[in-house]
């Protein structure tokens, strides 16, 4: 039952003022029995942006940012997130219908299931399956756990992971021939393979902690970035995470922050600005998880203000990483910088 602070910061430099359109972030996370949020804040750079919040299509969280006036040659987004996660049992007991592959879903459960279940990518000489049957028993049924246990394991093992920055995710026919990819890549692949086998999959994006950070006694910076993987649904457990890039099965080390059918449906931060391509100067995101209780406050030493803001470079995390935003673009990220004053601050908590 660790405690989980995660500091999501992004930041994008322009040449000279732009006009920024509505921007659309996906970082609150829903509570829920493996899930408890504590507290939640965004901090906005320039400060002035109306604040609308829906639930899409998914029912996943949305913010909806919008500056009607001015423009700025600077945006950072900085979202706070403070909560408990319950990390659930690695193989959940499945419906008896469902313990041996092949299964059919329910039929008061398929039509909610079955664009979910609809492969998204073109396979014409269907390889995706191809693959995805090497996992099945030679003699026939095959029991579902060792099933997809094996192909999450099996993409781990034999796959490269790349951590890019590009925009956009590979289909899974490129990811399969090149044998590499990002995390989002390896979901993508895991989540059509189970579709081609009459599985119901979707695509996940939220947050990866390290678990040797978990209860030790001086908690570090580390071990964070934002990730992607997918779920499946298992009649009698229900949506059952699995993560391909590092073999994961229930969501042990994973926060939830949404879930969709296609990637480009669950991005963290899309928007775009009105103005020349040029006008874009950098882009940097930085994710930073710590993992552990807070210290008691006499353990805090003070530390004074500095007299102006200060820029802290850190490492990079290269895991859903887009491009820049650009006139008319989107972007995902995870790189690292680090700058928390003069913030226009919205609590998340309770949209």
């Amino acid at each position: 039952m660790p405690r989980v602070r995660i500091v999501h910061t992004t930041e994008y430099i322009y040449r000279r003022p732009v006009k920024l359109t509505e921007h659309r972030l996906m970082m609150r996370p829903r509570d829920s029995h493996d899930l408890r949020l504590m507290e939640a804040t965004l901090g906005i750079i320039p400060p002035g942006a109306s604040t609308r919040w829906a639930h899409d299509v998914f029912n996943n969280s949305v913010c909806l940012l919008d500056w009607a006036h001015g423009s700025t040659s600077k945006l950072r987004i900085v979202s706070r997130l403070d909560l408990q996660h319950y990390p659930v049992a690695t193989e959940l007991p499945l419906d008896p219908a469902a313990e041996i592959y092949p299964f059919r879903y329910a039929g008061n459960e398929y039509p909610d299931l079955s664009r979910l279940i609809e492969p998204h990518y073109p396979d014409p000489d269907r390889r995706v399956e191809a693959w995805a049957r090497r996992f099945l028993r030679p003699e026939g049924n095959t029991p579902t756990w060792e099933l997809l246990i094996a192909m999450t394991k099996a993409i781990k093992a034999e796959f490269t992971y790349e951590g890019r920055d590009s925009k956009g995710t590979y289909g899974p026919l490129h990811t399969l021939a090149q044998k590499r990819g990002a995390c989002r890549d390896f979901a993508v692949l895991m989540m059509e393979a189970a579709r081609s086998l009459g599985f119901a999959a979707r695509f996940v994006s939220g947050y990866l902690y390290d678990e040797a950070l978990v209860d030790s006694v001086d908690p570090m910076v580390g071990g964070g970035a934002t990730h992607a993987w997918c779920s499946i649904y298992l009649p009698g457990a229900g949506w059952v995470e699995f993560d391909p890039t590092n073999g994961l099965v229930a969501g042990r080390n994973l926060i939830r922050v949404c879930s969709a059918r296609e990637p480009y449906q669950a991005t963290p931060l899309s928007g775009g600005y009105i103005g020349e391509p040029e006008d874009f100067v950098s882009m940097t995101v930085n994710v930073e998880v710590t993992v552990g209780e807070p210290k008691p406050e006499a353990e805090k030493r003070p530390v004074p203000p500095p007299a102006a803001p200060v820029e802290r470079e850190a490492a990079v995390s290269t895991c859903l990483a887009d491009a820049p935003i650009a006139a008319g673009t989107e972007a995902s990220a995870d790189r690292r910088d680090a700058d928390e004053r003069s913030f226009a601050s919205l609590d998340l908590t309770t949209p």
